[in-house]
């Protein structure tokens, strides 16, 4: 379960790349019903996201020349410079070397063996988003990758994330579960998921995708195509996780949209 009681190896950051700000901006603001923070100029333009006041990720303008638009996950770790040598060490690359983030924090970017692009946040004054897991926020993170096998060893080494195989509730296989170290079965955050399960993830290639709680799915995804957004993945009803579905922004961003099932009690 994803908490703001983040601890190393937990997602605690995503933020927007994406060319057209204020477009993405009036899109998501629209949609979740986000408010934007606009950055100043010591900060390069990178603004925040906010619903009733918490954080719920960053965003900034980035040249379609220099990246695709996209959604990146960031994961916490105690220090960003031995998170990056673990990295390397394991077979991985860093797309730009941890740095100060002013007194805010210390971050770095790097990609896994197939690719897959990830942050990592090293926590100074800012620990972190201010809200996860409550409708408009982040509520999971799911790895699509080529080998399921070589990416848990990839990031078992790097953060020491531990996995196990939770059957699919109607047959037909199972799901690869992520959770940080030692936490046990209440520490699931995410998933790993095969590349060429879902054929439209694969076109995009080995990437993370953050899940975004929802109070319906189906109208989420009604208003995010009325908004001009498109989904590419037909809503699809998992008995004990939820209905979700995946989405584009208008400018080709990736994220997926999810109505959680009800905790069980007891």
């Amino acid at each position: 379960m994803l908490t703001t009681r983040f601890v190393d190896g937990a997602p605690n950051w995503m933020d927007l790349g994406t060319p057209d700000l204020d477009g993405a901006t009036a899109f998501y603001t629209a949609l979740f019903g986000w408010e934007y923070e606009p950055g100043g100029p010591e900060t390069g333009g990178y603004g925040m996201f906010t619903l009733d006041g918490r954080t719920v990720g960053g965003a900034m303008t980035v040249a379609e020349e220099q990246s695709k638009p996209s959604w990146s996950v960031y994961f916490q770790t105690a220090d960003a410079d031995a998170t990056a040598q673990l990295v390397r060490e394991s077979g991985g690359a860093a797309a730009f070397a941890p740095m100060d983030v002013l007194e805010f924090g210390r971050m770095g970017g790097f990609t896994d063996r197939a690719g897959a692009y990830f942050g990592v946040w090293q926590p100074k004054l800012i620990p972190g988003l201010g809200v996860v897991g409550d409708t408009g926020s982040l509520c999971w993170a799911e790895l699509c990758t080529p080998d399921v096998p070589a990416a848990a060893a990839f990031y078992h080494a790097v953060f020491g994330w531990e996995s196990a195989q939770v059957p699919y509730p109607d047959g037909g296989g199972s799901y690869t579960l992520i959770r940080t170290s030692g936490g046990g079965e209440e520490a699931g955050f995410g998933g790993l998921v095969p590349l060429e399960a879902v054929p439209v993830r694969a076109v995009v290639g080995p990437h993370w995708l953050p899940y975004i709680e929802v109070d319906d799915c189906d109208a989420a995804v009604a208003e995010a195509e009325r908004l001009g957004g498109r989904l590419t993945r037909e809503p699809l009803e998992v008995r004990g996780v939820g209905t979700f579905a995946d989405v584009t922004d208008p400018y080709g961003a990736a994220f997926a949209v999810i109505k959680s099932a009800p905790t069980p009690a007891g």
